[in-house]
């Protein structure tokens, strides 16, 4: 079993891809290079031990659950204190102390969550290569998490990142499936402030270390693999190279749909769940007013579909992944406000000028073929106005 020891750049590479292929969600790239400052800073210099699930360690799925807005500007210290507060509560629900954590999903922030915890604990914590869906997802039953009758999503533990202990505001939650615990869990994280930590899926030995199987592995090392490719180029690859390069590493599908448009339109809410959801518009001039080209990307969180105005049938629907690069800064992005800044100007209400390409990455086949997760995705496209096919 192949055992990675992952440092600070390691951690910069996984959110650089991260970036790319969390298909708009999973938090902020912007707030996540601003971790990893605050941790270079501090003077961090040791690694997190990467490897395949070993079906006897206590594990646990690790994340931040709500809004990337509410959670805007979010620092080292406050996913410290999440995780510190969210794992203590979910060892003392359980009875188990965790040995290692898994990412639920592929994102700039919850890609970095599991690694910034096991570095936390000095080597007694590692963390699993793999996620629950191979790209970012609006809400926890669209993972293989939920294909594995055996690993029960709960007891489920959220909590606050206070600080002192005296402080700290959490949950333990108990439902029989992950939807039930996404509806009572939006409601948690919303009287915390819009964003909080979560552990939930818990793997040990009442449950025959149920992890194993449930997971798309080696989604760690690909984001990390495709950061390297990013952060190592002397010059911001081409759409179309990048595409090439996601392929290579994922062994996925992947196309550039729309090259070198530009964001001309933002439109962004926070519901009463912590989701953010909006429509983005795509030009292939800066000035709507003389495009000839114009597509719209809706979103919840995560990209969710993408439509041009002059075609009847959309240009990618979930659960393939829809996401973003510029080859003006060689670099992805999410749907995060901070993140959509360097990109359009929504004081002015125009775009900053920079290119921004949308690049379809075909569904892990692990995610589809997990029982309930392709309906799920149909429910939330509906729910959007879209009631036609997915992804065969």
């Amino acid at each position: 079993m192949d055992i990675h020891a992952y440092g600070l750049s390691d951690f910069q590479a996984i959110a650089a891809g991260a970036a790319v292929l969390a298909s708009g969600g999973g938090g902020s790239y912007h707030d996540a290079l601003a971790i990893l400052q605050e941790l270079e800073q501090r003077g961090w210099s040791g690694t997190v031990a990467v490897r395949d699930y070993d079906g006897v360690t206590n594990a646990c799925v690790l994340a931040i659950m709500g809004s990337p807005d509410a959670a805007d500007h979010l620092t080292l210290a406050a996913i410290e204190h999440s995780i510190r507060n969210t794992t203590r509560v979910l060892e003392t629900g359980t009875d188990a102390v965790l040995g290692c954590f898994i990412p639920v999903e592929i994102g700039p922030i919850n890609s970095l969550v599991p690694l910034i915890g096991a570095a936390m604990s000095q080597g007694a914590v590692w963390v699993v290569d793999g996620d629950g869906a191979g790209r970012a997802v609006p809400q926890l039953p669209q993972t293989t998490f939920t294909g594995n009758p055996l690993l029960a999503p709960c007891p489920c533990a959220l909590a606050s990142d206070a600080e002192a202990p005296g402080a700290v505001e959490s949950a333990l939650l108990h439902a029989a499936t992950a939807a039930k615990v996404e509806t009572l869990a939006g409601g948690v994280v919303g009287g915390f402030g819009g964003y909080s930590g979560i552990a939930m899926w818990p793997s040990n030995a009442g449950n025959g270390h149920a992890l194993a199987g449930s997971y798309i592995a080696g989604t760690l090392r690909q984001t990390h693999a495709l950061g390297r490719f990013l952060l190592g180029a002397a010059s911001p690859p081409t759409s179309a190279e990048l595409a090439a390069m996601i392929s290579l590493i994922t062994g996925r599908a992947a196309s550039a749909v729309v090259t070198n448009f530009y964001i001309t339109a933002v439109t962004q809410s926070t519901s009463s769940a912590s989701l953010d959801s909006g429509v983005i518009r795509l030009d292939n001039t800066t000035d709507p007013a003389h495009s000839t080209q114009t597509h719209y990307l809706y979103n919840l969180n995560e990209n969710l579909i993408m439509y041009s105005a002059s075609s009847t049938a959309p240009d990618i629907v979930a659960p393939d992944s829809i996401c973003y690069y510029s080859e003006s800064t060689g670099r992805g992005f999410s749907n995060a406000s901070d993140d959509l800044a360097e990109y359009f100007d929504a004081t002015a209400g125009k775009s900053t000028g920079k290119m921004v390409s949308v690049i379809q990455v075909r569904a892990a086949e692990k995610l589809c073929g997990t029982p309930g997760v392709v309906a799920s995705f149909a429910a939330l496209l509906r729910n959007l106005g879209y009631a036609g096919a997915l992804p065969a």
